[in-house]
Order: C-alpha cells, then sequence, then structure tokens
C-alpha cells in the first residue's frame, strides 16, 4: 500500500481532513483489483469507510449504496468502499451478500489492515489500536478536493438519500452562483450570494433581500 499527501501539503497523521484539502493519495488492493486514487480524477467521487465486514450495520449500508449505484452513477459520481479487514475478508463478504441478498457489490471495497489509509485521512487518531471510529464519508470533487465530510458511530448507519442530497448540492453550488439552505432539495431553489457593500444593503425593497433571497429553481 502506498500513501501519498499534495507535495505541497504538509499534514500529521491522524489529523482530521478538512474540507477545501486535497485528499491524500493512495495506491491500494481492492475487490475490483489495484485501485490508486488518481485515476478517480476528472470525476466526483464518494469515499466511504465502515468499521469491519460481517456486522448488521456496515452490511445494510453496503447493500443500500450497491441498490443506489445507478443514481450516484447519473450524478458523474463514483463509489469507493474501504475497510481495514482484508482484502479476502471483503471478497468473502461480498460473496455472502450477493447469496443472500441477491445484491451485486459492483464498487471497489480496500483493504485497509493496517489502518494506514485511515489515519492519514483522519478517521482514526494516529495511535488508535482499532477501527472503532472509522465511518466516514467524504465527498470529492472532480481535483481531488475535499468538499464535505461526516462521521456516524458503529450502531448508526449512513442515510443514503442524504448522500445524494449532499451530491446534488454541491454540484449545484460548484459554480459559486448561489448557495443551498437548509433541508434544500433537488429542483429547490438556491438562495443568492449576500451583498457585501452598504450600497447594496440599502438598495434592496426587502429590509432582507440584500442578504437572503431566492435564486430561481435549480437543476
Amino acid at each position: 500500500m502506498t500513501i501519498a499527501c499534495d507535495e505541497n501539503q504538509e499534514r500529521d497523521q491522524g489529523a482530521p481532513l478538512r474540507i477545501g484539502d486535497r485528499v491524500p493519495r493512495f495506491v491500494a488492493r481492492s475487490t475490483a483489483g489495484p485501485i490508486d486514487l488518481d485515476s478517480y480524477r476528472g470525476n466526483w467521487l464518494i469515499l466511504f469507510s465502515h468499521p469491519a465486514d460481517f456486522t448488521p450495520v456496515c452490511t445494510s449500508e453496503v447493500v443500500a449504496l450497491a441498490r443506489a449505484a445507478p443514481q450516484f452513477g447519473e450524478l458523474g459520481c463514483r463509489l469507493l468502499g474501504l475497510s481495514v479487514d482484508s482484502l479476502y475478508s471483503h471478497l468473502a463478504w461480498i460473496r455472502l451478500i450477493r447469496d443472500t441478498a441477491g445484491v451485486a457489490i459492483d464498487f471497489p471495497i480496500i483493504e485497509d489492515p493496517t489502518m494506514e489509509i485511515a489515519r492519514a485521512y483522519g478517521m482514526v487518531g494516529a495511535d488508535a489500536r482499532d477501527s472503532g471510529t472509522v465511518r466516514s464519508t467524504y465527498f470529492i470533487d472532480p481535483g481531488g478536493v475535499l468538499q464535505a465530510s461526516n462521521s456516524y458511530p458503529l450502531t448508526v448507519g449512513r442515510s443514503i438519500p442524504e448522500m445524494l442530497r449532499v451530491l446534488r448540492a454541491l454540484q449545484e453550488v460548484r459554480d459559486g452562483a448561489g448557495l443551498a439552505p437548509a433541508d434544500w432539495q433537488p429542483g429547490a431553489p438556491l438562495l443568492g450570494l449576500p451583498g457585501e457593500t452598504a450600497e447594496a444593503a440599502l438598495a434592496s425593497e426587502d429590509p432582507a433581500g440584500w442578504f437572503h433571497a431566492t435564486l430561481g429553481s435549480g437543476s
């Protein structure tokens, strides 16, 4: 396994990634063969991790993501899973899922037995001895830059509709012309950018219009 940060980026092992960071590149084994993160450049990517194979919540997430994979694909987004378990454990797990649930896991799942990737991405601390906190999601733009992330405990699974909503929101606001408000849903209006001068604040007929106004409907 190989881990490499951007040549201009120095990060402490175990320090959380921040929005706007270029994510560390890695080369690792996966259920789809060797994976080089750089091969995902040019596409949106959701990298998601889970604490262990053959566990209830993780299995439910992988099955749900596999069923929703076409929806992510329609948005130009690829899925990439990660677990600290070995490649052979991953292979046995996805075989069991196919044979019992009838669901094919077509996206790659990376092995990370040394937690090297987990540490590089800040999923666990530098001195972590187990993967108990590894249930994180990273929304990475086509340039390899982190645009959003979240983490859940062992006991709570992710919401796939929320992952799709966040992805759509990130894509809608990417051009910098609008903002996604609370509870935004695809097709709903975006908020305009706030004015930054006294002239803008005083010229608006609506007292709040200079900082809180909707734009036309999103796509």
